[in-house]
């Protein structure tokens, strides 16, 4: 008998193997189970290809050696094989006969079946009458239904106004964390770094040094054993600055405490600065002066000054002065740049906090007629947040606001009304005033429910005799021809002016 031979592969699932039955024209169908693949098909799947096979007129059997597939193929009635040699050669098992159906005869009563399934509309439901009043109600329900979301309406109420006005003290330090009603503010330091350069003729005449002071050291011996004194050793006095002179040439200091040598100095620097008086010099730098004290028997002499057109101390300082006020404008204008509107700049707080460099030209001592200066500085200012300000001045009204009155929005403003000052602790205090609006408290609550399903003229009467205004309330509907307010209290809006 013949057979069809189909092999499986590893991508076959129970779609593709059925899809494939279906091409097969022979009585006997025979799946082959390949080696080392692994067929996803179930004991359902089999079960699903035998009556498959059943419904072409074919007979299904098995090629495989796996013990698990063999055993759900024999409880499934499949023959199955050692191989397929195995199933040309071997008897299949015989099919039981199938079974013929017969189709049942045609129902004659399904016309009547229909007819019943159909349901019969109530007589009284096809009258005009009824019709008329369901479509009725449905327009009233609409009706209904627009007259509560539709209209919109706005009650103005102008109640009684005064200006409330309040001058409180200011108290403003980085030390203060909040903001109290006794009028204190934090403030926060904000810093800026800016630099320039200045320059200016000067007429002022200044000593220029012109010989140098020359004198006697006494070197006296504080040890037993001879000390070298050499050319050069520096000795100064005890003034501040110091006077410091040098020695000519190498002396020896014989052995023997107390033992002493005179030595010609001459003072480092010219100028009649060097002239000193007796005793004046007193210290011996670097190691000798352990082993040696010093001092002038004499005093020193022969040092001169002369005149020249240069800057003085006054110049520099001038200035400075002039320049530091330059720099401090520009740090402010850079502060003011740099805050934001919510910020207020202390400007009695504006100070150097730090002379990051200060340079002259010529140095000084020098002769010249002109002074230049090359400043940069670090200026800190002292800042307090509007926001606090503000709160501070809310704080203040409330606390004199009268009873049976409440501030209006948006009202509040406030200025300084005497200039800032900083004390030595860095406390800065000032005067401000205050002033906003106050209206009449209103019971909105009161007033909403009086309006609500009125008339526009009988909601007027009815809040106007629950409170006194200072002017009468208006309404406002929305659409203007609607005859009543809403009875709904989310669309009527209360605003007071």
């Amino acid at each position: 008998m013949k057979t069809q031979i189909f092999t499986l592969e590893a991508h076959d699932d129970l779609i593709s193997v059925r899809d494939r039955l279906s091409w097969a024209k022979t009585p006997r169908i025979l799946l082959v189970w390949p080696k080392g693949e692994k067929i996803s098909l179930r004991l359902l799947d089999l079960k699903v290809l035998q009556r498959h096979a059943d419904s072409l007129g074919a007979q299904l059997g098995l090629v495989t050696r796996r013990s698990s597939v063999r055993r759900e193929a024999e409880s499934l009635g499949i023959p199955v094989f050692e191989s397929t040699s195995a199933a040309q050669r071997e008897t299949w098992p015989t099919l039981p006969p199938r079974k013929q159906r017969l189709p049942r005869p045609p129902r004659r009563d399904l016309r009547e079946l229909r007819s019943q399934s159909i349901p019969v509309e109530a007589g009284w439901r096809s009258k005009l009458a009824v019709r008329v009043t369901a479509f009725g109600l449905g327009v009233l329900a609409v009706l209904v239904v627009a007259a509560l979301f539709v209209p919109r309406a706005e009650v103005v109420l102008h109640p009684e106004t005064q200006v409330q006005r309040l001058d409180f003290p200011v108290v403003a330090s980085p030390s203060i964390q909040g903001v109290f009603v006794t009028g204190s503010v934090p403030s926060r330091a904000e810093r800026v770094v800016v630099e320039g350069s200045q320059s200016m003729n000067v007429t002022s005449r200044i000593p220029v040094p012109q010989t140098s002071a020359r004198g006697v050291a006494r070197f006296r011996n504080l040890t037993q054993t001879e000390v070298e004194i050499p050319a050069g050793t520096v000795v100064h006095t005890l003034t501040d600055p110091p006077v410091r002179f040098a020695t000519l040439n190498t002396t020896r200091l014989t052995a023997g405490f107390d033992q002493i040598v005179e030595v010609p100095i001459e003072a480092l620097d010219a100028g009649e600065a060097g002239n000193v008086g007796v005793d004046a010099i007193q210290s011996v730098e670097g190691s000798l002066g352990l082993m040696a004290s010093v001092t002038n028997p004499e005093p020193t002499g022969g040092g001169s000054d002369t005149t020249a057109i240069g800057p003085t101390q006054d110049d520099r300082f001038l200035l400075r002065e002039t320049l530091q006020t330059n720099l401090a404008k520009q740090a402010e204008d850079q502060l003011r740049a740099r805050l934001s509107a919510d910020d207020v700049m202390l400007t009695d707080t504006l100070t150097v906090s730090q002379t990051l460099e200060e340079t002259y030209n010529p140095p000084a001592d020098t002769q010249g007629t002109s002074l230049a200066l090359t400043l940069r500085l670090e200026f800190t200012v002292q800042v307090v947040s509007t926001r606090d300000l503000t709160r501070l001045a809310e704080v203040s009204l409330d606390a004199a606001t009268p009873q049976g009155f409440s501030p209006a929005a948006d009202t509040l403003t406030f200025q300084s009304v005497t200039k800032p000052t900083t004390d030595a602790q860095g406390v800065t205090r000032w005067q401000m005033q205050a002033e906003r609006r106050l209206f009449r408290s209103v019971d909105m609550a009161q007033v909403l429910r009086l309006a609500l399903g009125r008339s526009p003229e009988d909601a007027r009467a009815a809040i106007a005799k629950v409170q006194q205004f200072a002017n009468p309330p208006e309404v406002r509907l929305t659409p203007i021809w609607w005859p009543w307010l809403p009875l709904i209290p989310l669309r009527v809006q209360v605003v007071i002016q």
